[in-house]
């Protein structure tokens, strides 16, 4: 890996401004998953440092909550640019660590820098109001205040963006972080704290802390009474568990969890844009996104001119190592991963569904698997209810408009869907039905600084970037003026 800027690749923990040994130096192998080689090894933290990046956090927090919006802004502006102008090297640092093709990486650096642009702006726009008041002699006021120290936990497979989208808001509103990012990809991360290092942020303010044991550190966050906000994205089951911990303290919890995202191509559709949205949404990042597309119902009467178009779209798709020109599909993370995509498409086989293409893992290597599509697909199948998170597409055919709605929202998740439709009747009707945070009409890729990232149900709590996005680490205060008598 040959980096222009060599100074980010950090190998410890970032502390209080300072580059940490875990106790004992203890280290853990980050691998490039195209190929299996040891990257470097990094620090391998446990509670205790932990315990001193909370106090690092308490402590500054202090002096940062103080600071004006203006000056904040400004700090996270030099942030943006700095980023920016090492975008090349954060991309290949992300493609060696996480697999997914450099052209995407460099797109997810632009897309993580934007939180940090979009915040720096928000920081000078959190307003208060003056309340009309009931009594003449009093008035009433309310105040946005940051909530406190901040823990954070962030996934493996988007190793910049889900950081900027956790940490723009929370400084811009006057808080300090203690942010674990996953134990896969934890380079980015240290990336982007050496560059918040150069462009000026004061100690402690933002801390990261490096380790392979998620549970341990997850546990000091959430039940530490100097955090009063916890951020986390990854599974469903691990977000309760993260739920229940956080519950002994009463923390507000901001929780982005699991998907199981229907993307609907009714008869009405423009079936060119819907093979392109669809194909987008769902092979991104190998397939490995909590919004891409897990079931894909089609319209009977459109079926076969879609499918015929869909199947050569994805037979086209390109594997290999993300470094290599012309790729479009990256390893998967893990074997685990390869081992779920292998578990769900023999269920489905074994319950009618047909493999249309794909269904093999390609000659590159031991974590890849050929772009594949499964049709036949019902209800009673694994990929009708577990999120694939692999680039496979579940194909499903539907009759009706009310029989689409159903069956896209009989699931627990509630995190993004799609549709296709050139009525603008049931574009509206349609998209009031649908029971999910985030709803893509006539578009597979719809994720923006400028708009609310969110789902309901049991895909989560509260909404990341966007006006809103500031709201999750903020308190309103209330204050009452008495005594305004006139005489």
């Amino acid at each position: 890996m040959q980096l222009s800027n060599k100074e980010l690749l950090q190998k410890l923990s970032f502390i209080n401004n300072e580059w940490t040994e875990a106790q004992g130096g203890k280290t853990f192998e980050v691998t490039n998953p195209a190929n299996g080689e040891v990257i470097t090894k990094v620090a391998d933290c446990g509670a205790l440092e932990t315990e001193q990046a909370i106090h690092a956090a308490s402590k500054a927090f202090i002096a940062w909550r103080q600071k004006t919006a203006k000056e904040r802004s400004a700090l996270m502006r030099k942030w943006f640019n700095l980023v920016t102008a090492n975008a090349d090297d954060l991309a290949l640092l992300m493609t060696t660590e996480q697999g997914k093709p450099l052209a995407e990486a460099k797109g997810e650096v632009t897309y993580g820098a934007s939180f940090i642009e979009w915040f720096a702006e928000e920081a000078r726009r959190v307003y208060g109001d003056v309340i009309p008041t009931p009594l003449n002699d009093r008035r009433i006021l309310t105040l946005k205040q940051p909530i406190g120290v901040v823990a954070a936990i962030t996934p493996w497979n988007f190793p910049v963006s889900m950081i900027t989208r956790k940490l723009s808001p929370a400084i811009a509103a006057g808080c300090t972080v203690v942010l674990k990012p996953a134990s896969q990809t934890p380079l980015c991360a240290l990336a982007l704290a050496y560059l918040a290092k150069e462009a000026g942020f004061p100690d402690g303010v933002i801390n990261i802390v490096t380790s392979s044991h998620a549970s341990e550190i997850g546990k000091v966050m959430t039940e530490s009474l100097h955090v009063q906000k916890f951020s986390f994205t990854g599974s469903t089951k691990v977000g309760k568990m993260l739920m229940q911990q956080s519950a002994s303290t009463v923390k507000k919890v901001s929780l982005e969890l699991g998907g199981n995202a229907p993307l609907i191509v009714f008869n009405d559709a423009n079936i060119e844009k819907a093979v392109k949205g669809a194909l987008a949404c769902k092979y991104r990042n190998a397939g490995q996104t909590c919004v891409c597309a897990n079931r894909l119902y089609i319209q009977e009467e459109i079926y076969e001119p879609f499918m015929q178009e869909y199947r050569k779209a994805v037979l086209a798709l390109k594997v290999g190592d993300g470094t290599k020109p012309g790729v479009d599909i990256g390893p998967l993370i893990d074997n685990d991963a390869v081992e779920k995509i292998n578990r769900l498409m023999d269920d489905a086989v074994s319950k009618g569904a047909t493999v249309t293409a794909g269904g093999n893992k390609p000659e590159a290597g031991n974590l890849f698997y050929q772009p594949s599509i499964i049709e036949g697909c019902n209800t009673e199948m694994a990929v009708s209810k577990e999120e694939i998170f692999g680039p496979v597409s579940a194909i499903f055919k539907f009759t009706t408009e009310e029989e689409a709605i159903q069956l896209a929202n009989n699931t627990e998740y509630g995190l993004a869907a799609y549709f296709f439709t050139e009525n603008l009747g049931r574009a509206w009707r349609v998209a009031e039905a649908l029971d999910y945070g985030i709803v893509g009409l006539n578009e597979g890729i719809v994720s923006t600084a400028e708009a609310p990232f969110g789902g309901m149900k049991e895909s989560g709590i509260g909404r990341e970037g966007s006006k809103y996005g500031i709201d999750e680490y903020v308190e309103v205060k209330y204050v009452c003026i008495g005594g305004l008598n006139r005489d």
